[in-house]
């Protein structure tokens, strides 16, 4: 990397959020810039006026690329520069658009309004003073307005996309975690006591096949069934009818709804359910939370789980955008599984949406019994 390329990175690295959008509006200065060419000013007004104007593209670009206390003292110096060279040169008020649209990329709106009530000071004691014409100081304080509170509108934007950004890592490396968890404790629950069973199998079989041929063939039949047995579990375990449970999931699903700033609140009663029926419902509930998290823009999210007239009912209600479009995927697969164990999934689209979820329990109190 050459001299010039490193001073340049130090001064604007590119990497940030803004990439090379504040520089598009730099050729504007150019007006700052040659102000002493239409005064035919001497040689000692073009050097302080250059080194002025560069001074205030350097603060520029740091306003952009830094953060924190340096990115405010740079905001606040433009801002005084500008009030300093309004008399003094004739381009001088655009530095304050220049001021508003670095100050602007900010989250606090308190921040925003006060450092645009600073220039709009400024702006009007210069046009008292100078007798600014109303058009043209008019169309600064528009544009000063316009740009800051537009840039903070998109600082906004970028942050809640970036809490969503974030919200959907935490919530695919949950998923992950769990989808590693439970196979590592299924295929230890599966094959740890069957693979013990054929090797205690497997031995005898090989001290009998002398001694006594017809109970030695047992128990290699006996090894075969175990065998195929585990091979059905070990399928079963990667697709997944095996879960942690719904009140794991449930967990999980505040972790991931919490993460993306959604306030969360649960009512959950015991519910007797088969293995698959919870299965299938824990996974329903990771797609509606997903959902919830990815588009509904929500604040406030209720997850019930109760039991009435023979029915296990989830609901999955926000305060969100609502639902727009037609199903996808996800509850499309998530309608099939429900409806193959006999039970239905209604989706309400007024004031937020309602994910609503019956299974009918008469199965699974059957299977709890047996």
């Amino acid at each position: 990397m050459s001299t010039i390329q490193a001073i340049w990175r130090k001064l604007y690295p590119v990497d940030h959020k803004h990439k090379w959008m504040p520089l598009m509006w730099l050729p504007f200065m150019i007006w700052f810039f040659l102000d002493p060419y239409w005064k035919h000013a001497s040689s000692w007004h073009w050097v302080w006026n250059t080194v002025a104007g560069l001074s205030f593209i350097v603060l520029y670009l740091q306003a952009f690329s830094r953060f924190g206390r340096v990115r405010n003292i740079c905001i606040v110096l433009m801002v005084l520069m500008a009030a300093i060279f309004i008399p003094l040169n004739s381009g001088g008020v655009g530095l304050l658009i220049y001021a508003a649209a670095a100050g602007g990329f900010n989250t606090k709106l308190r921040w925003v309004v006060a450092l645009l009530a600073l220039e709009l000071c400024i702006l009007f004691f210069y046009s008292m003073r100078l007798h600014l014409d109303i058009g043209y100081w008019g169309s600064m304080f528009l544009l000063i307005v316009l740009v800051g509170f537009g840039n903070h509108h998109w600082a906004i934007s970028h942050c809640h996309d970036e809490k969503m950004r974030l919200a959907h890592e935490e919530l695919e490396h949950l998923a992950k975690v769990a989808e590693r968890e439970r196979i590592a404790r299924d295929l230890h629950d599966v094959l740890g006591h069957t693979l013990s069973l054929i090797t205690l199998k497997s031995e005898l079989a090989r001290k009998l096949v002398d001694r006594d041929p017809e109970r030695a063939k047992q128990e290699m039949h006996d090894v075969e069934s175990a065998s195929r047995a585990a091979l059905t579990d070990v399928r079963e375990a990667i697709r997944g009818y095996r879960s942690d449970g719904i009140f794991a999931e449930l967990a999980r699903a505040r972790a991931a709804l919490e993460t993306a700033g959604v306030a969360v609140e649960c009512q959950t009663d015991q519910v007797p359910l088969s293995a698959e029926q919870e299965s299938v419902l824990a996974l329903a509930l990771r797609e509606a939370v997903t959902n919830v998290v990815r588009h509904a823009e929500a604040r406030r999210c209720n997850v019930i789980l109760r039991r009435t007239h023979g029915l296990c009912t989830l609901e999955v209600a926000d305060d969100g955008r609502g639902a727009n479009g037609p199903e996808g995927n996800g509850l499309r697969g998530m309608r099939e599984r429900l409806e193959s164990l006999g039970g239905s999934l209604r989706l309400l689209r007024s004031n937020g949406t309602r994910l609503i979820i019956d299974l009918p329990l008469a199965s699974a109190a059957s299977a709890l019994r047996n």
